[in-house]
């Protein structure tokens, strides 16, 4: 062998020993990614009581409520942790897993001692309308929201490269899920019929919006008018058509059907979002958003946050047992079905995580359940407010000792209480005293001291868990059960009752087992729920439980 061969074989050697040792104290790489849904659909239904699952059950088809129902995973007992059940309040504590204590959506309104002035939820002035020459349906965005929703948290988990989008007929449905930090927004302006946005997300509406509006879809809607799904007769689980207790939609002289639709001036389309219509417009838009954004395309999970608003219209006017409500669900089975059968050619079967929910209930119309010997009743507001006016006046001497009065609270005067002497616990009980003189009112509290108030343990939880020190009132009247404030014909909501607080969570799809239960959950339990699915940190203010015997280990 020529000492040219020996040197050869001799580096040939030392490469092949270096590469091996450096092949040894190199790292494995792990090629195993985390697993996540592609895409995430929260659905909240505006004003769906638990007991709509199964009232209409027999009348459902199988795509719809039926698939949720029966292929996903149902918590049978769930419940609102906290006494004012309200539309805003609701969609918050859906996102955030929070409290209005915490999150600080006390209500769809409240009153602030700042500026004195009353703050709708969603406000913001400095924001301008997208889409629209209403200039004040835009002025809007989740800056009154204190804590940050799921939806954040998946932006922030991926570096913002998840999508997360909210989509409603009414604004604070669509704003305060889709979170802080969204991609977009968009609700509809009942002026125009056009869906619309705020400065806050962008200065101009996307192409898909601008073609979606100029589809002029409303105006067709308005043309259909509103007849029944089925025979009229078939209608078997409501009461008969034109119950006095049920309202009119504009333009009609009596609530039955089949209905004619016809705008007002300056509120053209509003009757739409009170028919089923509403509903179409909102899964249209929901798929044209999917589409137009290209969710579930990407390589990060995103979020569309679809509410659907018709149904607490359709109640507050005709109330949860007439045949406009059967009728109402009936067709929003079958709208869910095409929502899901799109989803499952969009990003395939079994890649995308549904949840349903409702933001609130709703009780039975008083005069409907004193037809049937039940204990129920409307509450006079104005009669409430002199009340309180007039006890402290006769009390204290004149003065303005009221400032305002939102969700069953009553805000006082504070810097006059402090100038004649007056505590607050004096105050509240010589209101108490008047109000409860007056049938349909429970109970009152002080909202200042609620450690002190002889209320039971249940109900006084709930009414702590709403209390927010900046944006709360002083007197907090409860009421009867099956009592609310009103004029007679629909329903309304915001109680502590099971009515008001059990609603849906129905879990579906990517990493979800099949299944129930029946221990108490709660509204708060979604938010984690979802971060536990996602494998991200849950909102910044969360208080829920993850369900996690609905999970599966991914």
């Amino acid at each position: 062998m020529t000492s040219l061969s020996v040197l050869f074989q001799g580096l040939l050697f030392t490469f092949c020993f270096l590469t091996t040792l450096a092949q040894a104290q190199k790292p494995a790489v792990n090629s195993t990614k985390l697993a996540r849904p592609k895409l995430v659909v929260g659905i909240v239904v505006d004003q769906m009581r638990y007991d709509y699952l199964y009232r209409y059950y027999n009348k459902y088809g199988e795509g719809g409520f039926k698939r949720l129902i029966n292929d996903g995973y149902n918590c049978r007992n769930n419940h609102y942790h906290y006494a004012l059940t309200v539309t805003a309040a609701g969609h918050s504590a859906v996102y955030t897993g929070s409290l209005p204590a915490i999150n600080g959506i006390v209500g769809n309104d409240w009153f602030d001692r700042s500026t004195g002035e009353k703050v709708y939820c969603t406000d913001d002035k400095e924001a301008a309308t997208v889409g629209s020459n209403n200039v004040t349906v835009g002025k809007m965005s989740p800056k009154n929201l204190l804590t940050s929703t799921v939806t954040d948290q998946l932006r922030i988990a991926t570096n913002f490269r998840s999508k997360t989008i909210g989509i409603a007929i009414k604004d604070r449905a669509s704003i305060l899920p889709a979170g802080h930090s969204a991609n977009g927004a968009y609700w509809f302006d009942s002026k125009t019929g056009n869906w619309v946005t705020s400065t806050f997300y962008t200065s101009e509406l996307p192409k898909w919006v601008q073609d979606y509006n100029a589809k002029k879809m409303p105006s067709e809607y308005l043309k259909r008018g509103w007849q029944t799904l089925l025979p009229i007769g078939q209608y078997i689980e409501s009461t008969p058509d034109d119950e006095p207790w049920e309202g009119k939609l504009p333009g009609v002289l009596k609530p039955v059907f089949p209905y004619e639709l016809a705008g007002l001036a300056g509120d053209a389309f509003g009757v739409v979002t009170t028919t089923p219509w509403g509903n179409t417009m909102t899964k249209d838009m929901a798929i044209a958003t999917v589409k137009g954004e290209n969710l579930g395309k990407g390589t990060d999970t995103d979020f569309l946050a679809v509410s659907f608003s018709s149904p607490d219209r359709i109640g507050h006017a005709f109330g949860p047992t007439s045949i406009e409500q059967e009728d109402n669900y009936l067709r929003l089975d079958r709208e869910f079905a095409d929502m899901f059968t799109f989803f499952d050619s969009w990003v395939g079967k079994g890649n995308y995580t549904v949840f349903l929910t409702a933001d609130h209930g709703g009780v039975d119309v008083p005069a409907y359940w004193n037809d049937h010997k039940l204990p129920a009743g409307l509450l006079d507001a104005a009669r409430v407010d002199d009340t309180i006016k007039k006890s402290l006046s006769d009390a204290f001497g004149s003065g303005d000792f009221v400032l305002s009065n939102e969700n069953y609270q009553w805000y006082l005067n504070r810097k006059l209480l402090k100038e004649k002497k007056i505590s607050m616990t004096n105050a509240v009980e010589v209101a108490k005293t008047a109000l409860l003189q007056i049938q349909g009112i429970a109970d009152v509290i002080n909202l200042n001291d609620m450690g002190k108030a002889p209320l039971n343990a249940y109900q006084l939880e709930l009414y702590k868990n709403n209390v927010n020190a900046k944006r709360s009132g002083d007197l907090q009247i409860i009421l009867q059960s099956g009592w609310f404030a009103g004029t007679g014909t629909g329903t309304d909501h915001g109680t502590p009752y099971n009515y008001d607080t059990h609603v849906p969570f129905l879990l579906y799809g990517w990493g979800v087992y099949k299944g129930e239960t029946l221990r108490r959950t709660t509204i708060a339990d979604i938010a984690p729920t979802i971060s536990s699915l996602l494998h991200i940190l849950p909102p910044s203010g969360n208080v829920g439980n993850p369900v996690q015997e609905a999970l599966k280990k991914n």
